[in-house]
């Protein structure tokens, strides 16, 4: 199938590159196979599918131990997780420096894999365990899973495409994972009365072992870019120094704790109504599935109708800019309504439910592919380990501040609208970090833009 777009006219350059660091790759003006006979595209987005399917199948899992025990808890919860991701963060840098990327891939997803099954029996002795502390266990470690899988799987997209094939199919791709986001919930609400938690595990290993092989093919298809089959080198700790030397970076960093703080008030309120209204562990994993379900076709929607639109004659600024005004839209609404409930289809939902949704899908079916292509305007090793410090131990550090933060307001009174409020004034900075990022001076120009690159961006 033939996803291939006329090319368009190249966005403007803003500013111009540094003088680089010795040791990199010349900058890649084209994708290695022809876009009218590549099947990677759809490769990849069937890849996508498959991780998120394996995420979202247990994502309800983890949500509804964090319902059990309410937006107190969570604070230990995402300390826990960012403790994790600081550790691991030289880990994945020594990784990504040492073994070329199909090994990495290989590696990195086995040892999911693995985990998830050893987790089978523990579910089993849930009541035994208990949630809290089987809460804190999971929690951190669907958290480490979500964003290393995930960020490795872009950071080796943006590694096969170069910058104009990727405003071109990055949202195709995306729109693969999202129906991968759709499919996962849906096994969840259908399979967990049946089955109960611990088996969905199971399921879970299988759709990211899927994922895997298919990576791996994509791999061995592009082989003969031997430059990018090779170890990316540098420093263990290269992407936490870039956070500092980089301004696209920096930008981007900043973002990420803005944007996910909106969402992750959405998630400690949402939890505090999980645990006051709905009591049993398999009541909350419905509910916590419908949330993503809604949020993912709202995905989805964007997906086919708007974000590849935006991405391809609008560039990345507006679709970065946009979900943001949207988030400051539903914070307003919850400033003003709280815990009120609208009816939609006949159903009484409540209004943080809607505003949780909506963030999730903005992000996921808009700014997630626009960020993303972006990335392919940088280093390789600002793709890999830059790209993988911001989405992992930056986003979990935003979630210990506003979750500490949100505990500590709730604890002097302050209700849902005046903490909705603070949301509204993150989301109005984000509106305008999200520019600076798309116009940073260091990324590298769009292949036929007037500014072309001479050769020494280092953009393997």
């Amino acid at each position: 199938m033939d996803y291939s777009l006329p090319r368009t006219r190249a966005s403007p350059t803003h500013g111009r590159l540094a003088p680089p660091p010795t040791g990199h790759h010349p900058v890649r003006l084209s994708s290695d196979v022809s876009p009218h006979r590549d099947a990677t595209p759809v490769t990849s987005a069937l890849a996508f599918f498959f991780l998120l399917t394996a995420y979202y199948i247990i994502r309800p899992v983890r949500d509804q131990l964090g319902g059990a025990v309410g937006s107190t808890q969570l604070p230990l919860f995402y300390a826990a997780t960012f403790l994790a991701m600081v550790l691991l963060t030289p880990v994945f840098g020594a990784l990504v420096a040492r073994f070329p990327r199909r090994r990495l891939l290989g590696w990195s997803y086995s040892f999911f894999i693995v985990c998830l099954l050893l987790f089978i029996p523990a579910f089993v002795a849930q009541d035994r365990i208990g949630a809290r502390a089987l809460g804190v266990v999971f929690f951190i470690w669907v958290s480490v899973f979500n964003l290393f899988v995930v960020s490795l799987f872009w950071s080796f997209m943006a590694d096969v495409f170069d910058s104009r094939r990727a405003r071109e199919v990055f949202s195709l791709i995306a729109l693969g994972g999202m129906a991968g986001a759709l499919f996962g919930p849906m096994v969840t609400s259908l399979l967990v009365g049946w089955l109960g938690v611990a088996p969905l595990l199971l399921i879970s290993a299988v759709m990211l072992g899927m994922s895997l092989l298919l990576l791996l093919r994509i791999s061995v298809q592009h082989s003969n870019d031997h430059a990018a089959e090779q170890p990316v080198g540098g420093s263990l700790w290269a992407g936490v120094c870039e956070l500092w030397s980089r301004p696209f970076l920096r930008w981007m960093a900043i973002l990420m704790l803005l944007g996910d703080g909106v969402g992750t008030l959405g998630y400690a309120l949402v939890a505090d109504y999980a645990k006051a209204h709905l009591t049993s562990a398999g009541v909350r994993t419905a509910f916590y599935a419908h949330i993503d379900l809604a949020a993912n076709l709202l995905g989805v929607l964007l997906q086919l109708t708007f974000s590849r639109w935006l991405l391809m004659y609008r560039g990345a600024l507006w679709t970065l800019v946009l979900p943001q005004l949207v988030n400051l839209l539903l914070l307003v609404m919850v400033a003003i309504g709280g815990h009120a409930q609208w009816s939609l289809l006949g159903y009484g939902v409540p209004l943080l439910a809607i505003m949780m949704a909506g963030t999730r899908g903005f992000m996921y079916g808009m700014t997630k592919p626009a960020s993303d292509a972006l990335y392919t305007r940088v280093p390789r090793e600002t793709r890999y380990k830059g790209k993988n410090f911001v989405e992992t131990a930056v986003w979990r550090f935003g979630d210990v501040a506003i979750t500490t933060g949100i505990s500590g307001l709730v604890k002097l009174g302050v209700a849902v609208g005046g903490i909705a409020l603070i949301g509204v004034g993150a989301s109005s900075v984000a509106a305008w970090v999200a520019r600076k990022a798309a116009m940073s001076p260091d990324l590298a120009p769009e292949p036929g833009s007037r500014e072309q690159p001479t050769g020494n961006e280092n953009l393997a």
